[in-house]
């Protein structure tokens, strides 16, 4: 009996766990020159600012008196929710507390702990890394290489295609079709223009984010059935359909 009242009473519990964070990394601490970059980005990707949240990083900055309200509020402005700062000095990291947002330290490179790894993915992380290619065609791009945490790239005409991984932090654009020849762990945005014809085309589905023509789902979103499969994903009746590509 009192390990049932137990139950009844508990009204929250803790859980480690990792969630996909957008982290914006700050070269300015001008909020005007934050707004108007921004202004810019939502015309590119609408769908992409609806309310996610973001990791303000002020590692690079040197400004101890840094106006991070007045950040935040062009943050929020552009649908984006500030939820914590990382790095700065104690000011900064005093702001935060008192803006309610929560505070990281400043961001370390660590040594990679020594793994035993089969023999053939040892020899597979021995190879070197191909180098990115880039070739805009008339009403296209094609991009060659993997694109990896905080890259971005876009076609602002036709169709974008991706020979490589999209790593998570990434986010490829078209104002047509997104096709990605192997794992899409970032996010994707086809018609960013409008285009309700456009659609997604990847191997490996494991996006952050599908959009198309502003429409969108986030990964909790997706069917886990859809996950690790090829995948096309199309806008009909207004909705996200997620199918298998065959």
């Amino acid at each position: 009996m009192s390990l049932n009242r137990d139950r009844a009473d508990t009204a929250f519990t803790f859980k480690g766990g990792m969630l996909p964070m957008t982290v914006m990394e700050l070269a300015s601490g001008d909020p005007e020159r934050i707004r108007a970059q921004l202004a810019g980005k939502v015309s590119q990707a609408p769908a992409f600012f609806q309310h996610t949240p973001v990791v303000l990083s002020v590692e690079q900055l040197d400004e101890p008196h840094l106006a991070l309200e007045r950040i935040c509020a062009v943050c929020r402005a552009h649908k984006l929710l500030p939820v914590a700062v990382r790095g700065g000095s104690d000011p900064v990291k005093q702001s935060a507390w008192a803006l309610g947002l929560g505070w990281f330290p400043p961001q370390e490179s660590r040594p990679r702990a020594v793994e035993t790894k089969p023999v053939e993915a040892a020899a597979e992380a021995e190879l070197p890394v191909p180098p990115q290619e880039t070739v805009v065609q008339a009403g296209g791009r094609i991009h060659r290489g993997t694109v990896r945490s905080g890259q971005q790239i876009s076609a602002s005409e036709g169709d974008l295609v991706v020979i490589g991984a999209v790593n998570p932090g990434a986010e490829v654009l078209a104002a047509g079709s997104v096709h990605v020849y192997g794992s899409l762990r970032g996010r994707a945005l086809a018609g960013i223009h409008g285009d309700r014809e456009a659609g997604i085309f990847c191997h490996d589905l494991h996006a952050e984010l599908l959009s198309v023509a502003g429409t969108y789902k986030r990964l909790e979103d997706i069917d886990p059935k859809m996950l690790g499969c090829s995948v096309q994903v199309q806008l009909k009746e207004d909705q996200l359909r997620i199918s298998a590509l065959t």
